[in-house]
């Protein structure tokens, strides 16, 4: 984005900030399609987890063991699968992570909406416009280190 104080060539800052609150509702999103997908799988794990549980319990409990009892250890070896796989895949993190970008990806489009609406395009600058978009880059920031760190976080120890 060029200064103020630059030759009128590019786009006038009415125009740099509509494209600047384009990007910011893309980054929501995609901050909206991961939550739902992260939360989706989240919940599917969790719930498989629970009715394996459950089953292998009430079928251990039974009197004839036999059929249910190879049932019962199956549903307990998945149960046991599906835990060593949620905390690898994390899902329930990345959907509160992808929760807290959509929040800030909003934020920062109802800023920039309230600016653009009570400026008069004459008067509205790149330097309003570079203090939105240092924002808009923060959010990507930490969006980006927050999931390396749970990703290095669920990676096997190599010692």
């Amino acid at each position: 984005m060029q200064s103020d104080s630059g030759p009128d060539v590019g786009p006038s800052p009415g125009e740099a900030a509509a494209f600047l609150l384009d990007k910011i509702r893309q980054g929501n999103s995609y901050a909206r399609s991961r939550k739902v997908r992260f939360s989706r799988s989240a919940s599917v794990v969790k719930v498989a987890m629970l009715v394996l549980s459950a089953a292998s319990t009430v079928i251990l409990g039974l009197q004839n063991l036999n059929a249910w009892a190879g049932t019962a250890m199956a549903c307990m070896a998945l149960v046991t699968l599906l835990g060593a796989v949620e905390p690898f895949f994390n899902w329930r993190s990345r959907w509160v992570l992808m929760e807290e970008a959509q929040y800030r990806f909003q934020r920062l489009a109802d800023d920039l909406e309230y600016r653009m609406a009570s400026t008069a395009a004459d008067e509205l600058t790149f330097d309003q416009l570079n203090e939105i978009f240092g924002r808009y880059q923060a959010i990507w920031d930490d969006l980006s280190r927050t999931w390396l760190e749970h990703r290095q976080e669920a990676a096997p120890s190599t010692r």
